[in-house]
Formats: structure tokens, sequence, C-alpha cells
């Protein structure tokens, strides 16, 4: 009994004293393990005489309960411990300023599109909107776009399978099928702005198979040729930011509009530096007319009591001439370092309710 008090004591002694759980383990199996000391005491039982046998099985029983719920007690404690201890090296100073997240960017051409709209919105011009895919009729015929026209050929349009030559589908070459929808579907007056992707099978460093194009539309009983120049002139200043930029119109052929100008706007290219505004130049960005009477008449519109003007332009293009981004293709590469460049924050996006 002696001995046991004394192995007690070494065992509380040293369980108390455990400073970490593996200490703990380690204590335990020195003490119950298989080769433990109590345990190999556990094993002399057998050559003891019964009375013996009983009173030290006993005994030993107590101690191995004893040990065993005291290191079970020390392990929960330490684990308690080092619990509170790990909180406290990982707490959060909720006073500190958040830790900085990757910002998103508005692709070049996403913000020229609502620089577009928010300067015509402010002109009157709401935004319509159509499908992709288009049939002959809207996309050619009812433009005045004759049967033999470079347009309407394979190698320049992308064709979808149809019924008949009159029944083609065609991804549109050109946001204008809009403009006959709306014709179609709306009384006069109208005044719209459609922006959208076009398709045409053409590929370089200025041109691609996919692009945008925005458009405008004014039909009425009074408009002219004076108000589609007033119109441009306007949007162009604004849309470049030059005050007094030079703009020039130059008499041109639609089929979808006569009178037809292309508009110019003046730039310099001195010291290989090119730069929109007042110089020896001119750079052409945009095709206008007003509206030609058969196009009326296609959509049942009395072209002897109404008339109206058109405008087309690019938004690659636009973006490219303002932006200064010098290959088309790379608004399409997907590229995020070409987007950190060339890309806008959200708060710089402009709309038709705040302008530019």
């Amino acid at each position: 009994m002696k001995e046991l008090e004394t192995l007690r004591s070494e065992l509380m002694s040293a369980v108390e004293k455990a400073g970490s759980l593996d200490d703990l383990e380690k204590i335990r199996v020195s003490a119950l393990g298989k080769k433990g000391r109590i345990t190999e005491l556990m094993k002399g039982l057998g050559g003891m005489d019964p009375d013996s046998r009983k009173q030290a099985g006993q005994s030993l029983n107590a101690l191995k309960a004893e040990i065993a719920d005291a290191i079970e007690a020390k392990k929960r404690a330490s684990a308690d411990s080092e619990l509170e201890a790990r909180l406290a090296r990982e707490s959060v100073d909720v006073t500190l300023p958040v830790r900085p997240e990757s910002e998103g960017y508005i692709h070049p051409i996403s913000q020229t599109i609502d620089e577009v709209v928010a300067i015509l919105g402010e002109m009157g011009l709401g935004v319509a909107e159509g499908p992709d895919i288009e049939d002959d009729w809207h996309n050619f015929t009812a433009l005045n776009i004759p049967p033999d026209h470079p347009a309407r050929q394979e190698h320049d349009t992308f064709y979808l399978p149809g019924a008949g030559d009159d029944d083609r589908l065609v991804l549109r070459t050109h946001t204008s099928p809009v403009q006959i929808r709306t014709m179609m579907t709306a009384e006069p007056p109208i005044r719209i702005i459609v922006p959208g992707r076009t398709y045409r099978c053409d590929y370089d460093a200025t041109h691609s198979p996919m692009f945008h194009q925005v458009e405008g539309l004014v039909v009425d009983e009074t408009t002219h040729m004076g108000h589609l120049k007033g119109c441009i002139i306007d949007f162009c200043r604004a849309f470049f930011d030059v005050d007094d930029l030079p703009v020039r119109f130059r008499p041109s052929y639609f089929p979808f509009t006569e009178p037809s100008a292309e508009v110019d706007i003046g730039c310099t290219r001195e010291g290989g530096e090119f730069r929109i505004g007042h110089g020896d130049d001119w750079l052409e960005i945009l095709g206008s007319g007003m509206v030609n009477a058969k196009v009326l008449e296609n959509c049942n519109i009395d072209s002897t009591k109404y008339q109206g003007f058109a405008f087309g332009m690019g938004i690659e293009r636009l973006a490219m001439l303002k932006y200064g981004i010098p290959d088309l293709r790379t608004f399409y590469e997907s590229d995020l370092r070409w987007l950190r460049h060339y890309g806008f924050g959200a708060l710089q996006v402009p709309s038709m309710v705040g302008g530019l």
C-alpha cells in the first residue's frame, strides 16, 4: 500500500505539472499503457493469495481510475487554455481598415456606349433594341439596299440557313433593322438611339467579325438637314470634349439616305502624334443623311408628310480615337492587364439622367 501511495503521488504530481497535451499522453502511456507502471503491477496479481489479490486488485483499480480521471480533467483544462490562447492570437481588430479587394473595371466599349447614350439622350432620343439575327427584308430590302449590293454577298455577310433568298436569316450587318422595326410599329414623331452588336466577315487591326454600332433616327413632319447637322456637331464636340471642334460634312451615297453625307472631324498628325481638334487634316468618323423616301414608304410612313434623318457610327472606332487604343482586336482578348489600363471605375459611368 505504501508503494501504491508513492506511485499515486508521483503520477498525480506529473499530471499536475504537465504543460501540454503531448505531456499528458506520455504520462498516460507510462502509467496505463501496455507496459505502464500500473499495468505491470496488475500483472503481478496472479502470484498472490486470494485475500491479498482481492485487496491489491481493488487498490490498483482505484488508482488506475483516479489517474485516468486526473489525466482527462487535465486534458480538458489544457484544451480550453490552448483555445483561449489561440483566440487571443487570432483575434481581429475591427477598428482596422478592410483588406483591399480586387477592383472591377468597366470595359471601354461599355463606357463609350454609355457616353454616347448619355449625350444623345439629353437631346431627347430614347434607346431602342432589336434581335441580332434578322431576316433579309429587315436587314437589306426595307433599307433600299439592292440585290447586287456588295453587303449582300456571302463573302461580306454571315448568313444562316433559310427557305430561300428572300427568307434567309442573317447576323445583322448594322443596327438599322431596329430603325425599320421601330418605324413599322410606332407612329411619328420617332426619336431613337440604337446601340448594339453587329457582324461582318472581316478581321484585322481595325475590323472585327463582331463589333458594335450606334445609330440615331429622327422622323417627324418638320425635321430637316439643318437639324441633322446641329445634332451631329453638338454630339462630336460633347463626346470628344472639344468645344470648338471642326466638323465637316462631305456628300456621299448610302442606299437608305438621300441626301447622304460622311462626317469628318478636324485633327492634326504633326510630329507623328495624332490629336483631335484644330489642325490641317480631317478624320472620318460616321455616316449620315436624310432618310430615303423609299425607306419611309417601306415602313408604311407617308413620305409626303414625314421626313427624317439618320446617322450611324462604330463604337470601337470612337473608343479607339478618344482613348488612344491602337488595335481593335484587343477589345475582345479578355486581357485583365489591358482592362486595368484602359478600363473605367464604376463612378465614371455616365447616364441619361446625369449626363457626362
